[in-house]
């Protein structure tokens, strides 16, 4: 293998590896991010269902609304 073959194949491993460790940050980035995107989810879901529960409890199932 002649020595010019052998420095670009250098090149381009190094390069790869460098681009494998930027992707990696950038997946462990995205995926802290999803966490936290999934726990106010998470959050907001439970919010949404106290405040629902909190309704129904001042309105009985049988009653109409006053204005009927």
């Amino acid at each position: 293998m002649n020595e010019e073959r052998l420095i670009n194949i250098e090149a381009k491993i190094t390069f790869q590896e460098d681009l494998i460790e930027e992707l990696n940050k950038t997946v462990y980035q995205q995926q802290q991010k999803l966490d936290r995107l999934e726990a106010v989810c998470a959050s907001l879901t439970r919010h949404i269902q106290s405040l629902a529960e909190a309704r129904n409890e001042g309105m009985p199932a049988n009653e109409r609304p006053p204005h009927y």
